[in-house]
């Protein structure tokens, strides 16, 4: 029996600390709606903009597989496994946090604004060794089709995290539309509209909107404009 859930964007938490504009699909921080936790083993999905020359100081994480997507801008990342890295638009970072791990993010730009997702996912496995990934993705691959972002499996397309989770990104243009096959038995999808307006198992999203759909194994997705999105393929029950 298909279960739908519907985020609308603007019944997201907001934090705007001025530095930072934070926007929060499911509890964090001081934000906290008992309805919205988490997704399955999607437990963090923000939505932040970082002031120029702005970021968060060093701080620990421990078992959690933590993605960031740049959309705009740079974010500099340094950790106590001695990355020091720049990610920016196109990029994709994975850090799974296992037995403990430090970081600090800031946008290393004056002049402009940083944008990006940060997604947390529970693990399957706990304690394990600290590790950090980033690569450069082609943008043009996704254009009218999904692009796959993140998936378990080290040898597959994109980064790889310690969960049975496939990310996939799409740019479509206005009347494209797709199938998506859920890659796991008990999987859900939550997808997130970047831009543009999209219509998903009859579920009409603006940017911004969010939709999580389990018990189904195919997403039927149009886009009704030019339109950017997120599809998170993630366990239900972890």
């Amino acid at each position: 029996m298909e279960n739908i859930v519907l985020h609308k964007a603007e019944t997201r938490g907001n934090a705007n600390h001025g530095w930072l504009n934070a926007y929060h699909s499911f509890s964090f921080a001081s934000w906290y709606n008992p309805d919205r936790i988490q997704f399955g083993a999607l437990r963090v999905l923000n939505d932040d903009t970082i002031a120029g020359g702005m970021g968060f100081g060093t701080h620990p994480h421990d078992n959690m597989e933590i993605i960031s997507i740049p959309l705009e801008g740079d974010l500099a990342h340094k950790d106590s496994m001695g990355n020091t890295e720049i990610i920016k638009n196109g990029d994709i970072q994975v850090m799974s946090a296992g037995t403990g791990v430090q970081h600090s993010e800031f946008n290393p730009n004056a002049d402009q604004q940083t944008k990006l997702l940060q997604i947390w996912l529970f693990p399957n496995k706990r304690n394990v060794a600290p590790r950090y990934q980033q690569i450069t993705l082609d943008v043009a691959d996704r254009h009218n089709k999904l692009a796959q972002i993140l998936s378990p499996n080290a040898d597959d397309e994109g980064v790889w995290i310690h969960q049975d989770a496939w990310f996939n990104m799409g740019n479509f243009d206005a009347g494209i539309t797709t199938e998506y096959k859920i890659k796991k038995e008990g999987n859900g999808v939550y997808a997130f509209i970047l831009k543009g307006n999209v219509t998903i198992n009859g579920q009409e999203l603006n940017t911004r909107d969010a939709v999580g759909i389990s018990g189904t194994d195919i997403l039927t997705i149009k886009a009704n404009t030019d339109a950017e999105f997120l599809l998170m393929d993630i366990p239900m029950n972890y």
